[in-house]
């Protein structure tokens, strides 16, 4: 490979492809390389330093069961764990039928007809829902009030809070006795069953906001939905909450999918992924992401949302615990909660306790104990490995789960009340008033009901896996999206229980393992990124745009210049940056790009001219998006540091720095990593991500802050999420990180750029490299220009498409230029696969030729009719000019391993036209031949 580029070592082709004025010269402050297996008992050291406590903490999240069938074959099974996000929806039916599940049981548990593939977690999920209530206002309304009842979660008060300040928008947290509705108010956020376990009707509060406009927004619990009204049922417009209880351990707070549901008239506004029904080309039904125009990628500056990481791999772990349990047994589950924590409620009341008096779900708050002090209680609890909450003004909290045994309920009592204060020995059980139960029927669709035994589960799950094209079957070159290997080694500790079964509120001497994680993974990411202030808090990439831009802000604040509100960022720049810095409350100046693709110096100092002393930050991606090591970054970076301001590193191109240069070599003040794609956690079909950020020293003091330490209206510190974001799957980059050490990360830096080189170089005689640095080398990926075939009437997307025939996802589709392909091979791709893929794209270029020598029409051609289907190729009907072998066999490796699009080219125009975001109809679940 190096000998086709021209070049004699890795090191001689990183001299010509990196600037000398960034390279690092030392090696990184990392531990020496570890083994597999050394590692691994390291982690499981670290996993049994984790005290495993019975724990009924609650306050969102739960002990719960995974069914064995599901995590060994989805969450553990690289078939499901590596797929990329469904923007290829022919190659991506399998996840996106488990994601319309997943909408489908959040809307009928919910009451309310339209629901989203998933969200980050149940407090963004809230803050996401406030945003949405803005811009739901009458055109003409001026309302900035959003009303907050203080019994939310904590970190439910603390994102929310931190979102509105930075939005402008006045969040007022009260009682709910003391909700002042006017025009002023443009909507309101409850929790019911609230923090305090209490559930209530919310109907009243929702006709009194809606007699002035504004919408009502109920945090909830999905299985609180099956025993108690829903909040769609009590005229809520919207429902937020967390799947975690259906089959994700705890994980010190994630990864889990959080919900948003609402009315239908609120659909075009919904943040996130919808899954909608379609139809392909052959009128088949067939499943996409509906209503993508209301993606941050694609209104950019305008967006009011920057979320494009969902939370996939746990919405499907859910759907599928709904599958596997069915209507019948979420019912069971539910009730017996609520049997057990009544029980509780009463028998406590009558040892003498003083209980928070009410209808609960599942958590008794005791307010006192005939025992004596309940801090005294607490710590007994703990000696005993029970874990209670602990409220602010002193409480105790119980929250029961699917795991409480009767066994439970009695190591309870006799810690908080050993002995009956009367001569009844058998509690009462309160009844909910009737008018608060739920009535109407749960999960009635049949999917809910088709797979009753292990064996019919498991053979969905493998058909749906069938379904879907992962790194399993092959490469995945997407640009700026670093599809690579994801070790088994790293992955294996992820489910352990010492690791999974962990609530993030666990009190510290209950997580030593995790702290050393962390501490440790914290300490290397600050060596990597040279930047020594670390948060490991935001649980996606966006999510670290976020809370970069608001520890900038905040630095900003802290020394009263709270004029600097402009944020300037590059034309080439992801899409979630200018929508991160929308949310951060900043001023979007959009700074040209050259015929290079580099950011444009000239117009760079004319734009920081004209902002003066508003300067806030630049937020520069580097390697630049296009592909390329900018040769003028630091010029770039001085200029905004000489005006003032503080320069956004964006990690998404970091697989190209590591070891080479760092964020602080390039004059970085902030950077954020996708821990999903540098540092090997995997993509999950589309999450979860991770997006911790690294500062300077003068930022670490503003760094996010844990959600239990705020009071109930926030404080002057951002948070994004809860303490320690999605810590379950963080052991995979402690893992990644100690197995590789300094030189291994370093050759995999190399290894990136050279297969990025390698495949421009064999594509080049073909399609046109767009951009390469000033010695004719590209970094860590490569864009291919495909602008030459509009004048025969092809396009990208029908290149896209016809690789799928050849068993090959394709690259990123005109992103960042229109009508491009960007490539980026990763270091996880050795020559053989390289060059398979080069063949495939070579393949196409003679295949666009019949059409450029006006032999075959576009529009009658093999890159316009694809994807092929077996069922296409195998039917009586062959119109075509090209036999059935040159549709579906083009290349000879596909005689031994052929994956077959299970549908062909899907209409989205047609779905967006009749919008449907739930199941179809139980027909289209059975053959056309069942009597049934």
């Amino acid at each position: 490979m190096l000998q086709v580029l021209g070049q004699a070592s890795l090191d001689s082709l990183v001299q010509a492809a990196v600037p000398p004025a960034i390279r690092l010269h030392d090696p990184l402050d990392l531990p020496e390389p570890c083994s597999e297996n050394k590692t691994l008992t390291q982690m499981r050291n670290m996993a049994n330093a984790n005290r495993q406590s019975r724990c009924f903490i609650g306050q969102g999240f739960h002990e719960c069961l995974t069914p064995p069938v599901i995590r060994r074959n989805i969450l553990e099974n690289p078939c499901w764990y590596t797929q990329y996000t469904p923007y290829q929806a022919e190659i991506s039916q399998g996840r996106l039928e488990a994601l319309l599940n997943f909408q489908t049981m959040v809307s009928e548990l919910t009451g309310l007809p339209v629901a989203t593939a998933s969200l980050l977690d149940e407090a963004s999920a809230a803050a996401e829902a406030m945003q949405l209530c803005f811009r739901a206002r009458p055109r003409r309304s001026h309302a900035r009030r959003f009303l907050i009842s203080h019994r939310c979660h904590p970190q439910i008060l603390a994102v929310v809070a931190t979102r509105a300040r930075f939005l402008g928008i006045e969040a007022v947290v009260c009682p709910l006795s003391e909700f002042h509705v006017d025009d002023s108010v443009f909507g309101a956020l409850v929790q019911c069953p609230d923090t305090d376990g209490l559930v209530f009707d919310v109907a009243p509060l929702c006709d009194g906001l809606h007699q002035h406009g504004a919408n009502v927004v109920v945090a909830t619990d999905p299985l609180a939905c099956i025993v108690y009204e829903p909040p769609g049922a009590r005229q809520a417009d919207l429902a937020v909450g967390t799947t975690q209880r259906l089959g994700m351990g705890m994980g010190l707070g994630g990864p889990h999918a959080a919900f948003m549901a609402a009315k239908d008239d609120l659909k075009r506004l919904l943040p996130g992924r919808i899954v909608g029904v379609a139809k392909d080309s052959s009128g088949r039904p067939a499943l996409r992401l509906a209503l993508q125009t209301r993606e941050q990628h694609i209104r950019r500056e305008r967006a009011t949302s920057n979320i494009c990481t969902a939370q996939v791999l746990p919405a499907i772990v859910a759907s599928m615990y709904a599958v596997y349990h069915g209507p019948s047994g979420l019912h069971r589950i539910a009730h017996r909660i609520v049997a057990q924590t009544r029980w509780l409620q009463a028998e406590l009341v009558l040892r003498g306790c003083t209980a928070l008096d009410g209808p609960v779900f599942d958590t008794v708050k005791v307010l006192a104990s005939s025992r004596g002090d309940l801090e005294v209680l607490w710590q007994e609890a703990q000696v005993q490995g029970i874990s209670l909450r602990r409220y602010s003004d002193g409480s105790l909290g119980i929250s029961l789960n699917e795991t409480t045994e009767s066994e439970d309920l009695q190591r309870l009592l006799a810690v908080l009340a050993p002995s009956a204060a009367g001569p009844k020995t058998t509690a009462p059980t309160p009844v909910a008033p009737q008018a608060l139960l739920r009535t109407a029927p749960t999960l009635t669709h049949p999917v809910f009901s088709l797979y009753r035994s292990e064996t019919e589960m498991l053979r969905y799950i493998v058909m749906l896996q069938k379904k879907d094209l992962s790194l399993a079957d092959g490469m995945i070159p997407l640009g700026s999206c670093t599809m690579k290997l994801n070790a088994t080694a790293e992955l294996e500790p992820i489910t352990w229980s010492g690791f999974a079964n962990i609530h993030p509120y666990e009190p510290e001497h209950n997580l030593q393992g995790y702290l050393r994680l962390t501490s440790e993974l914290a300490q290397w990411l600050a060596a990597i990124t040279g930047l020594p202030g670390v948060s490991l808090q935001p649980n996606a990439g966006s999510q670290g745009e976020y809370a970069g831009l608001l520890t900038i802000r905040s630095f900003f604040a802290a020394r009263g210049e709270t004029k600097r509100d402009v944020c300037l960022i590059p034309s080439s720049a992801h899409g979630t940056n200018p929508a991160s810095a929308n949310m951060a409350g900043l001023q979007v100046v959009v700074v040209e790009c050259d015929s290079q693709g580099n950011v444009d110096l000239m117009d760079l100092r004319a734009k920081i001219a004209s902002c003066g002393h508003r300067l806030a930050a630049f937020m520069i991606t580097y390697p630049s998006t296009h592909g390329v090591f900018e040769e003028r970054i630091l010029e770039m970076n001085d200029l905004v540091h000489r005006a003032g301001g503080r320069v956004y590193v964006d990690g998404a191109n970091m697989n190209a720095m590591v070891g080479l240069s760092s964020p602080a070599k390039i004059g970085g003040d902030v950077c954020h990593l996708n821990l999903h794609k540098t540092f090997c956690i995997p993509h999950g079909g589309g999450g979860p991500g991770m997006g911790p950020i690294c500062v300077t020293q003068e930022l670490t003091p503003f760094l996010p802050a844990d959600p239990n330490d705020m009071d109930e209206a926030g404080s002057g510190f951002a948070v994004v999420s809860t303490r320690y974001g999605s810590g379950a799957i963080l052991p995979i980059s402690h893992s990644y990180i100690s197995m590789m050490g300094s030189a291994g990360l370093k050759e995999a830096t190399q290894v990136a750029i050279l297969n990025a080189n390698y495949v421009a170089k064999r594509l080049e005689a073909y399609y046109p490299v767009l951009y390469r640095g000033i010695h004719g080398y590209v970094a860590h990926e490569c864009i291919i220009d495909l602008s030459w075939l509009k004048p025969i009437g092809l396009t990208v997307e029908d290149v896209a498409k016809r690789l799928m025939d050849y068993g090959f996802h394709a690259p990123t589709v005109s992103w960042p230029v229109p009508f491009t392909m960007m490539i980026e091979p990763t270091e996880s791709e050795g020559p053989r696969e390289l060059d398979r893929f080069c063949k495939a794209m070579i393949g196409i270029w003679q295949e666009i030729q019949l059409s450029v020598n006006g032999r075959v029409a576009a529009t009658e051609s093999l890159l316009r009719q694809s994807p092929f289907t077996y069922e296409n190729v195998l039917g009586n009907d062959w119109p075509h000019p090209f036999t059935r072998t040159e549709a579906a066999l083009p290349a000879p490796w596909l005689r031994e391993t052929k994956y077959w699009p299970p549908v062909s080219r899907i209409d989205n125009v047609w779905g967006d036209r009749n919008f449907a975001c739930v199941c179809p109809p139980l027909a289209s679940y059975l053959p056309e031949s069942d009597p049934g």
